[in-house]
């Protein structure tokens, strides 16, 4: 099977892509805006002890071209479709607010791939799921929102140890928690605004984009431009994409999926 392949959920992405791309797997694939800078379309939302589609907060809105995420409640914005094989660009900032029980904690939030099973399987919160971690001091690690299953893994090589991504270092699977990007400082506190020495991440209010290069089982993450992290032999392979509620106000511009060409 084409390597190149996208699960789509629904006619309209399967027409979507072909508009796009003019033939799956095209090595040239042009980007797909799944955010269209104007409303949720393509996404769904879900809140903790709400469900689906239920948001009488607005902790989801779009205003001025950027999706807003409260942070007021915890839950996430969800695509329709799934998808493999494929570079995704998500470009975010930090609002000021923040809310209970996180109120002086480190902003927090997240970007979930290859989500699979139930709206809210993991803690009646989010599909399980591999997590790009969004989080002051942090963004850039790698989580696996699983339920301790060999269903749900990650393999990385870290500094021997630790869980501390190195290029070249010695592989580590796990089946929960995480994956420390490069630079994390050693000194991280779960504290509003914290900065370490080599963070990659802008300062407060400024743009910053992720890229989630997802290939057949490997993850790639690129933060402005910069490798911080890398895994193997990721289980599962493909699903949907959600973007998280977790406390903390967050702007999000861009969400955008490139197809994988060979």
């Amino acid at each position: 099977m084409n390597r190149a392949r996208q699960f789509w959920g629904g006619a309209r992405w399967a027409l979507a892509i072909a508009a796009a791309c003019g033939t799956i797997g095209g090595a040239h694939a042009a980007p797909i805006a799944l955010f269209n800078g104007k409303d949720l379309a393509g996404f769904y939302t879900f809140i903790k002890d709400r469900g689906r589609g239920v948001d009488p907060k607005g902790v989801f809105t779009v205003k001025d071209g950027a999706i807003r995420i409260s942070g007021e409640e915890w839950g996430c914005i969800t695509s329709e479709g799934e998808f493999e094989n494929y570079t995704l660009v998500v470009e975010f900032k930090w609002g000021e607010a923040t809310h209970a029980p996180r109120v002086d904690a480190a902003r927090d939030s997240g970007v979930l791939v290859h989500s699979t099973g139930e709206d809210g399987g993991y803690s009646g919160t989010w599909m399980h799921s591999i997590e790009v971690q969004m989080i002051e001091g942090g963004t850039g690690d790698l989580l696996v929102v699983g339920d301790e299953s060999e269903r749900f893994a990650l393999t990385a090589p870290v500094i021997e140890g630790t869980q501390v991504f190195k290029e070249g270092g010695t592989p580590l699977t796990i089946h929960k928690g995480r994956i420390d990007w490069w630079g994390r400082d050693l000194g991280w506190k779960d504290v509003k605004g914290f900065r370490g020495a080599k963070d990659v991440e802008r300062p407060l209010g400024e743009w910053n984009r992720i890229e989630c290069i997802a290939i057949g089982t490997d993850i790639e993450v690129k933060l402005n431009g910069v490798l911080v992290n890398r895994c193997h032999d990721v289980k599962p392979s493909n699903g949907r994409i959600q973007v998280q509620s977790e406390g903390a106000e967050l702007f999000v511009r861009k969400i955008e999926v490139t197809p994988s060409g060979e």
